[in-house]
């Protein structure tokens, strides 16, 4: 596992993304310069824009994020429309 200051970001591009007690973050969509965007649903859709600072580590397969399900929605989630 590599710690967030090592990550090969290419990467990352749809991989799996997860979060704190294995919380389903749905797959990397896009690696911006300071965060990284995250897309999960099939039907209704959440799109996540969450600062690098919050990745713990990534082990090839699975990105994986110092926050819960909850603290994501309530400061990262983003309506799907901007991204339209």
């Amino acid at each position: 596992m590599s710690s967030s200051d090592n990550i090969e970001w290419s990467q990352v591009l749809k991989k799996e993304a997860r979060g704190k007690d294995d919380d389903d973050f749905g797959e990397v969509q896009e690696i911006r310069q300071e965060n990284v965007i995250t897309k999960v649903g099939l039907i209704d859709k959440v799109t996540y824009s969450i600062p690098k600072s919050f990745v713990d580590t990534f082990d090839g397969h699975v990105l994986r994020f110092k926050l819960t399900r909850e603290e994501a929605e309530a400061q990262f989630k983003i309506k799907d429309e901007v991204w339209l």
